[in-house]
């Protein structure tokens, strides 16, 4: 544990807070699938509960293969662990579930042993790099299985939408912001069914340069299939059936081995009724409002100034705010927000039952005509170190408009 703090966690500055932190670290095991080891482990939390005076408040965090959360959830539930509503709490990594169905069916494990107020369903996009220089690196046997629609889109990138297009909600509890974020999701779909390829891009990415070094291809890297059809990049385009968003696309894109790691949400303004600056209006872009979640978290509005001098000229401009220049401190990382919500009962950042199964009903339409076909083939490739494949390109192209370059 020490080891990875000093690694991952910014390291020790206090060796006496650590030696104290360090006495409350017991490791307990035991098998997911045998009803003696959460016997085993309810007695040892019985007696740290004495010994740490813990009161009986406990969080299990399923940070396991996603294959086992049906199996430890019934098996906490049979051994009483989730009793408690109020002092006993469930955190679910995800994905949470493949596809809408088995999503369905994880719900009803859950509930059949837990009320909603105990379950935390984790989602750390508040700091995750949503576009990504790194390829799958020794995480090949999940990702074969997730692809970067399973592990990135419907829950990372379907949260930071949700957030961009929902209403004000009547105030700032948890349920009342995961229902506006609910309701923008009811409203949601593919922009085009019947054509994907309008609304719906893959791509695996193939060798190419990675900060002036040779890196390989998907299909090189250990664990991966030769013929895999897994996707590595995915970008959609999403249409908002309410009063507020009607006819304004959404584009979403996500992928590995880009040139750069960021999570960012653009929002371009509309050309005005009436450009009065006639002789400009060949110059002029559109205003840009940008809110960079990762990384340099802040806010930075681009739009047109004039230039100096007597004629009519204009040169794009932005204003930026950042959170470290302005305040002189970094943001937490997300899993020490997150944890700490868990622990005070916040799930404002989690994601409630329903709202899981909304996400992936609206994605499922590309994830069964992808995986109808074990074709190869028919996956558009990019070269590593660049944004995206030319499908992804053509797709918004079509509606007169180009992705972003950072």
């Amino acid at each position: 544990m020490r080891e990875g703090i000093e690694e991952f966690g910014g390291g020790i500055s206090n060796e006496e807070l650590w030696q104290d932190f360090a006495k409350g670290l017991y490791y307990c095991p035991g098998d997911i699938d045998n009803p003696e080891s959460y016997q085993k482990l309810k007695a040892f939390l019985a007696e740290l509960d004495e010994e740490r005076r813990t009161r009986g408040n406990h969080i299990f965090y399923l940070s396991v293969s996603p294959n086992f959360f049906p199996e430890a959830i019934r098996q906490l539930g049979a051994a009483q662990l989730l009793a408690d509503p109020v002092k006993h709490r469930l955190v679910i990594e995800k994905p949470f579930g493949r596809d809408l169905s088995s999503a369905k069916a994880l719900n009803r494990v859950v509930q059949q042993v837990c009320q909603e107020q105990q379950v935390y369903r984790i989602d750390h996009y508040l700091g995750k790099e949503v576009a990504e220089t790194v390829g799958v690196e020794d995480r090949a046997g999940y990702y074969e299985s997730s692809g970067a629609l399973r592990d990135m889109l419907q829950n990372h990138l379907m949260q930071i939408f949700c957030l961009t297009a929902m209403e004000p909600p009547n105030s700032l509890d948890a349920d009342s912001i995961r229902t506006e974020k609910m309701k923008v999701l009811q409203a949601t779909r593919l922009a085009d069914l019947n054509n994907l390829e309008f609304s719906a891009i893959r791509g695996q990415y193939s060798a190419g340069w990675m900060k002036g070094k040779p890196v390989p291809g998907y299909h090189e890297e250990p664990g991966v299939a030769p013929n895999s059809t897994t996707p590595t990049f995915v970008a959609m385009k999403f249409m908002i059936d309410n009063w507020r968003w009607q006819g304004v696309p959404f584009y979403l894109r996500t992928g590995k081995r880009l040139p750069k790691k960021v999570s960012e949400i653009a929002i371009q303004f509309r050309e005005v009724p009436l450009l009065i600056f006639q002789s400009a209006a060949q110059q002029t872009t559109p205003n840009v409002l940008t809110m960079r979640v990762h990384p340099n978290e802040g806010i930075s509005l681009r739009f047109e100034a004039k230039m100096p001098g007597p004629d009519l000229r204009t040169r794009t401009v932005d204003m930026d705010f950042s959170y470290g220049a302005s305040f002189g401190v970094t943001s937490s990382d997300a899993y020490d927000r997150l944890l700490i919500d868990c622990m005070l009962g916040d799930q404002t950042l989690f994601t409630r039952s329903d709202e899981v199964e909304e996400a992936w009903r609206v994605v499922t339409p590309a994830l069964m005509a992808w995986e109808s076909s074990n074709d190869q083939s028919l996956v558009p490739k990019y070269e590593a170190g660049t944004w995206e494949p030319a499908e992804a390109e053509l797709m918004i192209n079509r509606d007169g408009r180009k992705w972003r370059r950072l």
